[in-house]
């Protein structure tokens, strides 16, 4: 499928000026999705790709970097965790490389917004509520990704029709929406909503660069509308995941036995990351302040990574959770990230084409 040329000209959006992209799409930084190889096919078929940098050592986020950088001249993003405890020097590496977009969870803090913002690039946190855009947008951040309750993995409980005219009314800077989106008629919703843009996550993941392995995708496709859970047992935050016989089996568990677990999985985690002991301690204390999070959900925070590590590298649907978007319900190929940003961006400028027509006296 080949892009029309020219697109509509409301295709055209702030997004694409803010990210240097040719197109108003952006792929999520999905924890052990969001490869080099993922990211840099979303950028060279006119996207933003984010490349996911919270689930990576420094070392392993640079050298991320370095080979997206080979197999895309395109701009790009990288997500990182807002609370890590070297942030300041994972942003100078986005700065040292000349990284487009710094992605996060939670938001930075201000000092870091400015560091990033002064070396150019656009800091973008995701939010899911009013509140919460108007707070990152008062502290300097650039754009905003406003994801509404239908969303995978840590989500609000606001739908994403709801949640996205509440905050383009109340902030002045980009939003993106996110929830939900998975083709060209959602995109014209977002910009009807006041968005620059559409973020996706799932339907990324189930793409043909999506590193997923190919069982663990089949698994998503042959799902409905109905089959994901919101839950916070897993971690102590609402999350979106599949439903499964695990997923099943964690939500009836004992508070007791969710506790064994998150202490082995921050053990894990540790081990993993090569974070120490005293800076996996001083990053609880830095979430309990800064989030008012309560010490069990502090210490539960490792599953989600672990968790999805289990699922989305090893294939291990039985020990892993498998994040998901409602949208897995209504996906039903794997195409290509150039066949599916040029699925969207027809199907868009067909219905702008037509709305167009149709208002024309």
């Amino acid at each position: 499928m080949s892009h029309r040329a020219p697109l509509h000209p409301a295709l055209h959006t702030a997004a694409c000026d803010l990210f240097g992209v040719r197109y108003p799409v952006v792929q999520t930084g999905m924890g052990w999705v969001s490869a080099p190889e993922l990211t840099a096919a979303t950028a060279n078929a006119g996207g933003l790709g984010i490349l996911a940098g919270a689930t990576l050592t420094a070392t392993e986020t640079e050298a991320a970097i370095a080979r997206t950088r080979e197999l895309t001249a395109e701009p790009f993003g990288v997500n990182l965790r807002g609370d890590s405890p070297d942030l300041p020097q994972r942003a100078r590496l986005l700065i040292k490389h000349g990284v487009r977009v710094a992605s996060f969870g939670l938001a930075p803090n201000e000092a870091v917004i400015r560091e990033l913002t002064e070396a150019g690039l656009v800091v973008m946190p995701s939010i899911g509520a009013r509140r919460h855009a108007e707070k990152v947008a008062a502290l300097g951040a650039g754009a905003v990704l406003a994801q509404g309750g239908e969303g995978g993995g840590h989500t609000g409980g606001v739908p994403t029709s709801i949640l996205l005219p509440q905050v383009t009314g109340a902030v002045g800077i980009p939003v993106i929406g996110a929830g939900g989106f998975h083709d060209g008629r959602g995109l014209v919703a977002a910009l009807a909503y006041g968005a620059v843009g559409i973020a996706m996550g799932t339907r990324f993941l189930l793409t043909r660069e999506s590193p997923v392995p190919e069982h663990v995708k089949q698994e998503y496709l042959r799902r409905t509308v109905n089959d994901t859970v919101v839950t916070a047992v897993l971690d102590g935050v609402p999350q979106r995941v599949l439903r499964t016989e695990l997923a099943d089996r964690l939500v009836r568990g004992s508070s007791l036995s969710r506790l064994v677990r998150s202490l082995r999985h921050a053990a894990a985690f540790r081990k993993m990351s090569g974070t120490s002991w005293p800076d996996l301690v001083r990053e609880g204390v830095a979430m309990k302040r800064n989030h008012g999070l309560s010490w069990a959900t502090v210490i539960m925070a490792a599953n989600t990574p672990m968790m999805l590590r289990a699922s989305m590298v090893d294939g291990r649907t039985d020990l892993g959770t498998l994040a998901s978007g409602q949208v897995a319900g209504v996906i039903d190929d794997l195409p290509t990230c150039a066949e599916l940003i040029d699925r969207i961006m027809n199907q868009a400028d067909a219905i702008l084409t037509r709305l167009t027509r149709q208002e024309t006296p």
